[in-house]
């Protein structure tokens, strides 16, 4: 099957049916394991992008955070949120079909604090300088929970069987 075509059918059908153009599809051992199109304009829901859509289906039906042995395809580069959840299910390897530069003359999807293009650069800001208006309110109890959840897992701060990086 052609998993990158798969990807480009889901988003084409999505816009006819009046959806985003985006889809992914997640395979591992060569099948298909979980696919979505983006679908924010059909649930009024801001994360309802077709990663994060896709990334659930397949945990849960693998029962697992980590998607290590799977290819993601994806039909643009992925947002900064998909990113982070990409990065989060650390799959074997993530596979775009087109740029923001490449679709931009026919979808721009920039928002009040939020403008793909400059995204990056405001993300590596101090959280006091970025657009989004953030106030830090220091909890003791806070960190408690996290001394918590240590304490639970035998001393461990690392979630078990995350993969790490070498």
């Amino acid at each position: 099957m052609d998993f990158a075509q798969r990807t480009i059918d889901i988003a084409r059908q999505n816009v006819a049916e009046g959806g985003r153009p985006f889809a992914t599809v997640i395979v591992k051992d060569g099948e298909i394991v979980a696919e979505s199109p983006n679908m924010v304009a059909q649930t009024g829901d801001p994360t309802a992008h077709a990663e994060i859509l896709a990334i659930r289906e397949a945990c849960t039906k693998l029962g697992t955070e980590h998607l290590s042995d799977a290819t993601i395809y994806v039909l643009a580069h992925p947002c900064p949120m998909c990113l982070g959840a990409l990065y989060y299910c650390s799959p074997a390897e993530v596979v775009f079909l087109t740029t923001r530069d490449a679709y931009e003359p026919h979808y721009v999807d920039d928002r009040k604090y939020f403008e793909l293009g400059t995204f990056y650069e405001e993300i590596a800001k101090p959280w006091q300088e970025r657009r989004l208006p953030m106030r830090h309110e220091p909890r003791e109890d806070a960190v408690e929970v996290y001394r918590f959840w240590q304490e639970r897992n035998g001393g461990e701060r690392r979630v078990a069987g995350a993969p790490i990086s070498v």
